[in-house]
């Protein structure tokens, strides 16, 4: 669940980013932070990058949502198969 929320944090920041690059002029000086330093960076190579990286979240999200849905349902099958155990 909190790694859920974190890919969806991330996913959420990255896509800020994105439009907040959108708005910029395509000439505009951009710096990207690598560590503690600031690199000067081609516009299209951050948009690259962050469309990238949004790609990866999204595949993440999904992948977690299936695992949160398998689980779900072993859950309640275990659950039903005890109940029924229980019974006398």
């Amino acid at each position: 669940m909190a790694q859920k929320q974190q890919v969806e944090m991330e996913k959420n920041e990255v896509e800020q980013t994105l439009a907040e690059l959108q708005k910029t002029a395509d000439d505009a000086v951009i710096y990207n932070s690598v560590g503690s330093l600031l690199i000067k960076t081609d516009k299209a190579q951050v948009l690259e990058k962050l469309n990238e990286r949004k790609s990866l979240l999204e595949t993440r999200s999904t992948v977690i949502n299936r695992q949160e849905e398998r689980i779900k349902a072993q859950v309640k099958e275990s659950q039903t198969k005890l109940q029924e155990d229980l019974r006398p």
